[in-house]
């Protein structure tokens, strides 16, 4: 049977959890990369269980519409796949947490930026250049 048929009844509801080793690596990895764009203390880091994703890692925003209504700042909340993230070797983590850091604009506004992006603000290109500036950052 194909995923998308699957009979809901056999499914399991997904569990998130907080994850303040995934906060403390993002807050490492921000620190690490002097990136003064990014409020550290507004993204949330979340665990999941039981998703049918094929992701290992997705970052949600706060648009602003929700920003007024709600009367708060903008956040974001990275949300890790407890069955694919947690059995990933450290720098492969790091790698899935700067692609998810790099889906956030550069005026922290609660939206995010799309994967596919023409010219000088690509989005792989500015992950490549992220990922090249973390690695010779940490020596790895």
């Amino acid at each position: 049977m194909p995923k998308y048929l699957r009979s809901h009844s056999s499914s399991k509801k997904i569990i998130w959890q907080e994850a303040p080793d995934v906060k403390k690596r993002l807050t490492y990895i921000v620190s690490s990369l002097g990136i003064k764009s990014l409020n550290i203390k507004r993204i949330f880091c979340l665990r999941s269980t039981n998703s049918k994703t094929r992701a290992y890692a997705r970052i949600w925003g706060l648009t602003s519409i929700w920003q007024q209504v709600l009367k708060i700042k903008p956040c974001y909340i990275v949300e890790v796949i407890s069955e694919k993230y947690d059995n990933l070797e450290q720098n492969q983590k790091d790698r899935i947490l700067l692609h998810e850091l790099n889906h956030i604009p550069k005026n922290f506004s609660g939206a995010l930026v799309p994967h596919f992006r023409r010219g000088k603000r690509s989005f792989k290109r500015k992950l490549e250049e992220l990922v090249s500036l973390y690695v010779k950052s940490n020596r790895l």
